[in-house]
């Protein structure tokens, strides 16, 4: 058996630490361990709770608002604040726009590379690859002329030892795709880069700017005169419906297609990285009020042991639902390693036991990270896209039952199949998909409402502390585009007293729990096979597929702990 170190694997909420063990080939065992801790739980206390959106965001500027918005929720919740119709509208709008842009920047900047060979593009044919790009899409720069142009950047980048992508693993007998293909996808990916800053620009109307754009406890920070210089004017909406245009016809007609072409020549990967048969969603988009989750156009719920049969209710205040343990994890409670606290009742108190940086391997140390362990009623969750399409699926959602079937018959592949590392990926495309569709509906629901002058965005009936309670406690839920999302607080006096943030990375990336039972990103390895020891990219195509990374630096270990070699990807 051979102890594989992949370190640091993400840059998304700290770095990710991966140990597997493989044998004869094959992934038998797996440890995942958060090594960085930030302590933005501990910085909250004693703030004002309206301030709470503000420092919480700046947890990720990749999956950027979202964690505003929980917090928004969080406190609105307490509060028993209610949202004006419009200042939901312009949230669904903020939020759909962040799930679009956020999982073409994962499928092109984050994942793509486990799949395409860049040096292998350097073989096709333009005038080939243009022929088959224009086959499945009409995006208009696939054209022979295009792509010459693009294998000349590669060949310059090739020429100078390529760059940052000088240390990636081309060649690696996992990579299938033809030149044309691998062209195709490079020439995309490129393409991508230039349009994921485009369509921000929604954040920066709406929210002042992008990263971290602007929120407001009880609605949102923007008011909405069509003539008014100052204000969210007919200028600024005629850019919201180009920008929203183009991101429709980057979606249609590149994303989702450069997709199924790639899983085309993937089949195999529907049967690894499966791991988790139980998934989480919290539910999102609202279209009544955030009080009414079963008007959310994701539904709230459980599917346990891949049965689509049943949605299970989701209560988040229950304590005896949702509780994080850390027998695995470098924390202490008072009531010891084997209790599980509701997030409410939740601690934050440091406990490093590990060994002694550096160090070469977790193995042997009972604890070995910085994430704590969150469960459903006992049971380890899978979060993120896959679950909430299964959920939804499950719960009878047409649209998406209609969207999955039909990916499905197009890659002539069984519904087992989503259950995988393909599906996984394949469940982020349809995901954004989805979140295109309905943010064109929201913003049309928002120029109606624009053209009847119903444009109030603020509820400020409880915005003043004075007119809060002694004490109150509240919980958002959100599904960020990596999963299920909550920020718990607890206000004493009008000042913060308790906050807990369970994150998706939480979810998928924990170590085990008391019990032995693996988290998401652990039981996805088992089974997956590694073809090369120094060169584990079958390792990172798993772990990417949840999307907790990009930049890292492996380093490979023999059995007794030697060091085998070191490769960074950027």
């Amino acid at each position: 058996m051979t102890r594989v170190v992949v370190d640091p694997v993400t840059r998304i909420e700290g770095h990710l630490r991966i140990e597997a063990v493989v044998d004869n080939g094959v992934i038998t065992d797996a440890f995942s361990a958060g090594t960085m801790v930030r302590g933005l739980e501990k910085i909250l206390i004693g703030r004002d709770p309206r301030d709470a959106w503000a420092i919480t965001e700046r947890v990720c500027g990749v999956c950027t608002t979202v964690h505003a918005l929980t917090s928004c929720r969080a406190v609105e919740s307490a509060l028993g604040i209610t949202l004006p119709p419009t200042a939901e509208l312009i949230r669904n709008i903020m939020m759909t726009t962040q799930y679009v842009q956020d999982h073409v920047i994962h499928f092109y900047h984050l994942h793509a590379l486990d799949w395409v060979d860049i040096v292998n593009a350097l073989k096709a044919d333009p005038k080939k690859a243009a022929e088959l790009a224009q086959s499945f899409s009409r995006w208009d720069k696939n054209t022979p002329a295009y792509f010459t142009d693009v294998q000349t950047k590669i060949k310059a980048f090739a020429a100078n030892g390529l760059g940052i992508f000088a240390n990636g693993y081309w060649g690696h007998p996992a990579y299938k795709l033809p030149p044309e293909v691998n062209l195709i996808a490079v020439a995309h990916y490129l393409d991508a880069l230039e349009w994921q800053k485009e369509i921000v620009k929604i954040h920066a109307v709406f929210g002042g700017k992008n990263p971290h754009p602007n929120y407001l406890v009880g609605g949102v920070p923007c008011s909405i005169n069509t003539n008014e210089v100052a204000a969210i004017n007919s200028e600024r909406l005629n850019l919201v419906a180009r920008l929203i245009s183009q991101a429709d016809e980057f979606v249609n007609e590149v994303y989702i297609p450069d997709l199924l072409a790639v899983a085309s020549f993937y089949k195999d990967w529907a049967s690894w990285g499966g791991g988790l048969k139980n998934y989480l969603c919290y539910g999102e988009f609202p279209t009544k009020g955030y009080s009414r989750p079963e008007a959310f156009k994701y539904p709230r719920g459980v599917v346990l042991n891949r049965d689509l049969s049943t949605v299970h209710p989701v209560n988040a205040t229950d304590s005896q639902e949702i509780k994080e343990y850390i027998a695995s994890s470098w924390y202490s409670y008072e009531g010891g390693d084997k209790v599980g606290l509701h997030p409410w009742a939740g601690e934050t108190k440091l406990d490093y036991t590990g060994p002694k940086p550096p160090f070469e391997t977790l193995e042997g140390h009972e604890k070995y990270s910085f994430l704590k362990t969150p469960r459903w009623k006992e049971d380890a969750m899978e979060v993120g896209p896959l679950a909430r399409l299964l959920v939804a699926y499950a719960s009878g959602r047409t649209d998406v039952q209609d969207l999955v079937k039909d990916t499905l018959g197009k890659l002539n592949v069984p519904v087992a199949a989503l259950f995988s590392t393909l599906g996984r990926t394949a469940a982020r495309g349809l995901d954004a998909a989805l979140a295109m569709t309905w943010l064109k509906e929201y913003f049309g629901e928002l120029m109606e409402r624009v053209k009847i002058n119903e444009v109030s965005t603020f509820n400020g009936e409880f915005w003043e502390p004075k007119s809060w309670p002694k004490d109150a406690e509240g919980v958002g839920l959100t599904e960020a585009p990596r999963g299920a999302l909550a920020h718990y607080i607890k206000i004493h006096d009008g000042a913060i007293a308790n906050y807990q943030l369970v994150v998706p990375t939480t979810w998928n990336g924990s170590p085990r729990d008391a019990k032995g039972q693996r988290s998401s990103f652990e039981e996805a390895l088992i089974g997956t096979p590694v073809a090369k020891l120094d060169e584990p990219v079958e390792i990172l195509r798993t772990i990417h597929s949840f999307d907790p990374c990009l930049a890292c630096a492996v380093h490979l270990y023999d059995p007794q702990g030697r060091h085998i070699s070191q490769i960074s990807f950027e």
